[in-house]
């Protein structure tokens, strides 16, 4: 230590009680320090104020000597007492070394130091808030402590800094931040204990605008949030209550933007409080600030879409997860879908006010979770009334991207999956031109989705199919016109061929009476080729869910352009067997399905050149199963000619599956449906052909059920020997006067030449058995 000459003004025996080991010898100097003081600051005397303050700090506060350094303290406090008001003229030299012994490796020390500090900052009040930052760091690093007593003397000046703060209008908050935004990710339960605390109480004080600053802490706060202590959890959730309720009041000074990656982040925490919380803040988020949220619209569906499969165990956040869906969904309009082209076609010379970019803020689009800040985006256009505003351009990249994630994730839940197909069609609805880029990607999905376990789902899926398949967006000479240079060469690809040149080349003569497929859009052909293709790779499918997705798109698209183009495009089918087997399903979809009861009356009658053409279309397909070519002629009562057909089947291959089809015939005539052709069967004179080709069925069955049931029907057949009549003399159907225009022994011709395919094929599959089975004997 120095001289004591150097230590004036204090006194030699001051010095030496100072640097004593006893508290009470260090409390007497500390008082006769006191009394030194105050007569300085009566006599104005500023420098030997200063110069003692010094001393204490230097020579004591600052010593390598520990009993030094708790009289150096202990000075300090009495100095600052004896001060009184002006001590807040000398805070810098008296906090500073304070400060300084909160890093002492001794608890004691670090007691004293707090004990000094809170004797200063008592003095002094609302003169200490300039040095607030450093008061609030020493204060956070006590607050962990690991001793009671200096975490226990942190807590009372924790406390009267408060209250300092509370009562004071003078608080910097702006320099506060940036520490609060560092001590914030501490991981000590007491040291966030303490941000918490403060948080809390800064967001009480009327003066104080915390919100502006929100941002820089949501995310630390949210992190507080999953703390292991539930009282420290319950202050944070507390805390975010009162913020969000601000948020509310004031939604107009809210930082939206710069707060939405953050909650999308904390919606896919593992902590439930965590990811409900930052969910209920999503939610309030899309309500208040709307269509400024659409730029991460991606990143929320990242977050959202899962929630939506959860369980009972997870009810509340999935229910406000569905509440965030739905109202995301809603901020897409069908003006998002002509932004683009109204941004080329508008320009604009004048730049936008500060006042419009205040009144209406901007949020910029970006990719999948961020937002650029480009000034490009802040796009400028006209609306109806002519009126200039600012838009939020929508970017459905990101969010097709997340969609077609989901859709291709085989661990998706059920209700996430339908959720993708429902933004998927709304997409389409409302902005079908940007989404018809997108088409050739999402097709393969979607497809893929039809094998779904889900009946739901799959409705949802043809729903979307349809919308593609039906929409004008989709006719690809209009939408590629639109785009210039810039059109997507590959989408030319999609347009529907015309079939008829193409049979008509084949050197297939007579089919080329048959039209080409009737098409919604260019989309179309396309969808029903892709859904043959299903079929006939998963058989299964077919088998278990063909009727229902056929019957589904029956009641979604036109009924008749399904059938069209469907038995169109197997009638260039290679795999016969396929042919013959979609052929028989389309054919009990269309006589048993209340779907298709309009269909049915069309071709029940053919009135018309549509419904004539529509016949000899199935009909060329329906070539493919005998039987089920026959109940096509009974349905739309072209008796003769079925009573042709069964003719032929004595020269075609009869099998097993063969017959049972005819005894699923029989059934059928037994159904409803045929009540008509039942009846016909009392007026033998007008309908001998019917009669004769009942009786041809009756003829190739066994003696079965079936044989049982036709036999006694035709047994009501009055007057018998009316059969033995001239069958030339007949009239063969007074209805087909006016739709001469069929040509029934071309298709007899066809029928006959289809089945020759067929009878070819299943010969070449006997041989290559009969050969598979020679060499697993050798």
């Amino acid at each position: 230590m120095s001289a004591e000459r150097d230590l004036s003004p204090l006194a030699p025996a001051v010095v030496r009680a100072l640097n004593d080991k006893l508290y009470e010898k260090r409390k007497v100097a500390a008082l006769e320090i006191e009394k030194l003081v105050r007569e300085f600051v009566a006599q104005a005397k500023t420098s030997q104020i200063k110069h003692v303050i010094q001393i204490l700090s230097q020579e004591f506060a600052l010593s390598l000597h520990p009993h030094s350094r708790k009289g150096g303290l202990i000075g300090l406090a009495a100095c600052s007492i004896a001060l009184g008001k002006d001590s807040g003229l000398y805070l810098k030299e008296l906090i500073e070394p304070v400060l300084t012994c909160f890093n002492d490796a001794d608890s004691r020390l670090r007691y004293y130091a707090c004990e000094a500090l809170y004797n200063i900052v008592k003095v002094a009040r609302g003169s200490v808030l300039p040095h607030f930052d450093v008061l609030f760091d020493g204060l956070s690093r006590l607050a962990a402590d690991p001793d009671p007593n200096v975490k226990s003397g942190s807590e009372l000046l924790d406390r009267l800094l408060k209250d300092i703060v509370t009562e004071n209008n003078q608080f910097d908050l702006v320099s506060f931040i940036p520490l609060l935004r560092e001590r914030i990710y501490s991981n000590n339960q007491y040291a966030r204990q303490f941000i918490i605390s403060w948080i809390l109480v800064l967001e009480s004080v009327p003066d104080i605008n915390l919100l502006d600053y929100l941002p820089e802490i949501l995310d630390g706060l949210f992190q507080i949030l999953g703390d292991n202590n539930k009282e420290i959890r319950k202050m944070c959730e507390m805390a975010l209550g009162e913020f969000l309720k601000e948020i509310k009041k004031n939604p107009s000074s809210v930082k939206f933007a710069e707060m939405a990656n953050i909650l999308v982040i904390h919606c896919q925490a593992a902590d439930d409080l965590i990811q409900l919380t930052a969910m209920c803040w999503m939610r309030e988020f899309i309500q208040l600030a709307g269509r400024v949220m659409l730029p991460y619209s991606s990143g929320i569906l990242t977050a959202v879409l899962p929630c939506l499969s959860y369980d009972d165990r997870k009810k509340n956040i999935k229910q406000v997860a569905n509440v965030c869906n739905q109202s995301l969904m809603k901020l897409v309009i069908p003006e998002d879908d002509e932004m683009d082209e109204a941004r080329q076609l508008t320009t604009l010379s004048a730049e936008p006010t500060s006042e419009e970019f205040i009144s209406k803020p901007e949020a910029a689009s970006g990719g999948f979770l961020d937002v650029a800040s480009d000034s490009s985006f802040c796009n400028r256009v006209f609306t109806a009334s002519s009126c200039e505003r600012i838009q939020v351009t929508l970017n459905l990249d990101g969010i097709v991207q997340v969609l077609d994630c989901h859709l291709h994730d085989t661990s998706t839940g059920m209700m996430t999956r339908i959720a993708v197909l429902k933004w998927l069609y709304h997409l389409y609805i409302k902005t079908p031109r940007k989404m018809f880029r997108h088409t050739d990607n999402l097709f393969p999905s979607l497809l893929r989705t039809l094998s779904d376990e889900s009946d739901e789902v799959i409705l949802k899926d043809l729903e979307v199919l349809a919308e593609i398949a039906s929409s004008p967006a989709g006719q690809t000479e209009g939408y590629g016109a639109s785009d210039s240079s810039d059109a997507q060469p590959h989408l030319l690809e999609l347009q529907v061929p015309d079939r008829a040149g193409q049979l008509s080349s084949s050197g297939m003569k007579g089919l080329e009476c048959s039209p080409s497929t009737p098409t919604m859009n260019s989309y179309f052909h396309k969808f029903m080729i892709n859904l043959l293709k299903r079929f006939s790779s998963e058989r299964k499918l077919l088998e278990t869910r063909g009727p229902f997705i056929i019957r589904q798109l029956c009641l979604l698209l036109n009924a008749e352009n399904i059938f069209h183009s469907m038995a169109d495009i197997l009638l260039r089918e290679e795999d016969l067997k396929f042919a013959s087997t979609m052929v028989h399903t389309l054919n009990t979809i269309l006589l048993t399905s209340s779907e298709l009861f309009q269909l049915r009356n069309q071709l029940k009658e053919l009135k018309t050149p549509e419904s004539c053409n529509l016949f000899c279309c199935l009909y060329r397909s329906w070539c493919h199963n005998p039987v089920t070519t026959v109940s096509l002629c009974f349905l739309t009562q072209n008796y003769k000619h079925a009573y042709d057909l069964i003719q032929k089947f004595g020269d075609l291959d009869i099998t097993v599956d063969f017959l049972t089809e005819v005894d699923k015939l029989v059934q059928l005539i037994e159904c409803p449906i045929f009540t008509y052709l039942r009846l016909q069967m009392l007026d033998v004179k007008k309908n001998p052909y019917l009669i004769k080709a009942l009786y041809g069925l009756l003829m190739l069955l066994p003696q079965s059920s079936a044989f049982q049931l036709l036999s006694h029907r035709l047994q009501c057949v009055p007057n018998p020997e009316l059969l033995q009549m001239d069958s030339t003399k007949a009239t063969t159907g007074l209805r087909r006067t006016s739709v001469s225009n069929i040509n029934y022994t071309e298709l007899l011709q066809h029928f006959e030449k289809v089945q020759n395919k067929h009878l070819e094929a299943r010969h070449q599959r006997a041989g290559r058995t009969e050969q598979l089975d020679r060499r697993m004997v050798l």
